[in-house]
């Protein structure tokens, strides 16, 4: 055999023996709010290898807006977005084929100045709210239905309610201009950080009305045909995931490649991001459904069909298969 022969036929054998590289791997195109938490969870999984040991390459889009990422992933310019399963389950009961993975737990609550003499929800009655997320947000719903339940109030017709985008909402709170606020769980733990404190949870108000304060509010939304032609997709991405929440929950070490992508002016803001995090982590393992059906028919009851749509009962299927 001649020299140049030999040399072919050695590298065929070598190119039969090299292991696939992520080339080979399947994709999940993760269309990300630019500035978003997710990516917190997300980039860790990447630098940390976590989507490649489960057999997948993890790509981030970012986009400007929410709305952009569920575009993105309708028109098939991205395979998922991150979004909370009550409005998947109102496109679901449309007939679109979204299906949801657990991602976090993470809810609002409402805060007020620090040394202001509002104790419960009851002491409110008379003053003004500032709200992220407008009249229909969970967070609001929720911690209305407790103040039915718990002090008979009405808070809605009881309170003076401004709604805004949550930065504002933020800056009216901390500057004195507001007595109580409800916003987004990474809002609310600067505006902690600033010295609010926390009257009421939506956790804790969730569990007073019989709800599992455990179940997953927001997951990663893929749609039902591309987890068909990877039938492997959504345990490995829940693997990854969980991968990357036990690294984050555990060691203080891994929030320094995080810390750059938090937008936390203070070490007081950084902690509490990270602690606030850690809190939002779900227990391993499937959503209970049992559960998120008693949510959901507590939203339809308190938000209508505005909110929900048609589903005002959890639509077979939402919750992807993972353990």
């Amino acid at each position: 055999m001649s020299f140049f022969r030999m040399l072919g036929a050695a590298a065929l054998l070598a190119a039969t023996a090299v292991p696939a590289f992520a080339d080979d791997l399947p994709q999940i195109r993760a269309a990300t709010l630019e500035i978003g938490t997710v990516n917190w969870e997300l980039n860790t999984i990447i630098e940390k290898g976590f989507d490649k040991a489960h057999g997948f390459e993890l790509v981030l889009q970012p986009y400007a807006s929410n709305d952009a990422t569920r575009v993105a992933t309708e028109g098939g310019e991205a395979d998922m977005f991150v979004a909370d399963w009550i409005w998947v389950a109102r496109q679901r009961a449309a007939g679109k084929d979204y299906v949801v993975i657990p991602y976090s737990t993470a809810v609002g609550g409402l805060v007020v100045p620090e040394d202001s003499p509002v104790k419960t929800l009851a002491d409110l009655d008379g003053k003004k709210i500032g709200i992220a997320g407008g009249p229909l947000d969970k967070s609001w719903l929720i911690l209305r239905a407790f103040a039915k339940s718990e002090y008979g109030m009405d808070l809605a017709a009881q309170t003076e309610q401004v709604y805004g985008a949550p930065p504002l909402i933020m800056k009216t709170a901390t500057s004195g201009e507001l007595d109580g606020a409800i916003n987004f769980w990474h809002f609310l733990a600067k505006m902690k950080a600033a010295g609010m404190r926390e009257v009421a949870s939506v956790q804790d108000a969730a569990a007073s009305l019989g709800l599992d304060p455990d179940t997953p509010l927001l997951g990663y939304v893929l749609k039902e045909s591309f987890l068909a032609e990877h039938p492997d997709l959504a345990q490995a991405l829940y693997a990854a995931s969980r991968d990357a929440k036990q690294l984050l929950g555990s060691d203080d070490a891994a929030w320094e490649a995080v810390r750059p992508m938090m937008n936390a002016k203070t070490d007081a803001q950084f902690v509490q991001l990270r602690e606030d995090f850690r809190a939002g982590i779900p227990q391993p393992g499937p959503v209970d459904e049992a559960a998120a059906g008693r949510l959901l028919a507590l939203m339809a009851e308190l938000g209508g069909s505005d909110l929900v749509g048609t589903a005002t009962s959890l639509p077979p299927g939402l919750f992807a298969k993972v353990e």
